[in-house]
Formats: C-alpha cells, structure tokens, sequence
C-alpha cells in the first residue's frame, strides 16, 4: 500500500520527523537502530519516524535532509522489518531488525510526493 508521508526537518535541532498523513497519535515509539525511532498506533502499524541527530545517523548533509522528495518503504515478514528512506531518489538508509515490536506482516510505502 502506498500512503502519503508529510515529512520535516529542523535544521537547527538537527532533526527529521515524517509522519503519514491523517494519522493522529501514537500508541508507543520504538528504537529500530542507532538513533532511528518508528511511531506505531494502536493497531501495531507504523505511522511515524523520528531521527535525532539526523544528518549524523544518516550520514548525509543537512541541505539533503531539507528536500521535500521523501519515499520510506517499511516492509515486515512478521520475523524482521526492512526499513528503506529515499530522498531525491538516493537510498541514504537501509536497516533491517528483528521484529520484537509486534509490527503484523505489512508493506508500506510512505511518500511525499503523492
């Protein structure tokens, strides 16, 4: 499924938060890798993201961060969650974790542009 993603940064905190569109609230946040945390609602599916120090996590420039042409692709086999962010169509992070989160099998595609 694709879903529309309003994402943004704060160049002077240094900080990314995305977040689909229509969704309200949070049932819990999760660490899914070093500095990289996923906002989850009540039904267990993933509605947000959260990146603090964020040009340092993704290690890219904080110019790049600033772009409104994001696409994150989360998929979860229920056993592990791929999680993919695009911006301007370059691949700046590919994580993939254990699902101890509860995350049910899912794909999702998260995108600014739509």
């Amino acid at each position: 499924m694709e879903k529309r993603l309003i994402s943004s940064y704060d160049e002077k905190n240094d900080t990314f938060v995305g977040k689909l569109d229509g969704e309200h609230g949070y049932c819990a946040d999760y660490g899914i890798s070093e500095g990289i945390y996923l906002g989850i609602n009540n039904t267990r599916f993933p509605t947000s993201i959260f990146v603090p120090n964020a040009s340092e996590v993704f290690n890219t420039s904080k110019e790049t961060l600033e772009s409104a042409d994001v696409k994150i692709n989360i998929n979860c086999n229920g056993g592990c969650i791929c999680f993919d962010m695009c911006i301007e169509n370059s691949k700046i992070c590919s994580i993939r974790c254990k699902n101890d989160f509860g995350i049910p099998k899912m794909e999702c595609l998260m995108n600014s542009n739509i």
